[in-house]
């Protein structure tokens, strides 16, 4: 049994739902925002729970410990959707532009 042949067609059109486009930045740079809030609320628990380890024996700072580990990731995560939001505008003003530019040349 044969398969049949499959080509790749390559055009020189491109197309972007600009609309849409800026919506999904918009998006990433919400997550973002809000990955950014949840590292400063780790932090600030980790710091509480530091300052409770002495009444506790010890206990809280193991959580601390914990919440240390995660919260550089966390916020890593939130510098990389902000580094998205930013990457996909400015992929969005470079289209518009291009098509303004590309456009009056054949005026």
């Amino acid at each position: 049994m044969t398969r049949p042949m499959q080509f790749l067609v390559i055009t020189d059109e491109v197309f972007m739902d600009i609309p849409q486009v800026e919506n999904m930045a918009k998006s990433f740079n919400t997550f973002g925002e809000v990955l950014q809030a949840a590292a400063k609320a780790l932090e600030a628990i980790s710091i509480s729970l530091k300052a409770a380890a002495w009444l506790s024996l010890g206990a809280t700072y193991a959580a601390a410990m914990y919440i240390d580990r995660i919260q550089p990731n966390v916020k890593k995560a939130g510098d990389k959707m902000r580094e998205l939001n930013g990457d996909i505008t400015s992929a969005v003003h470079a289209y518009r532009d291009g098509d303004i530019s590309g456009s009056n040349r054949f005026i």
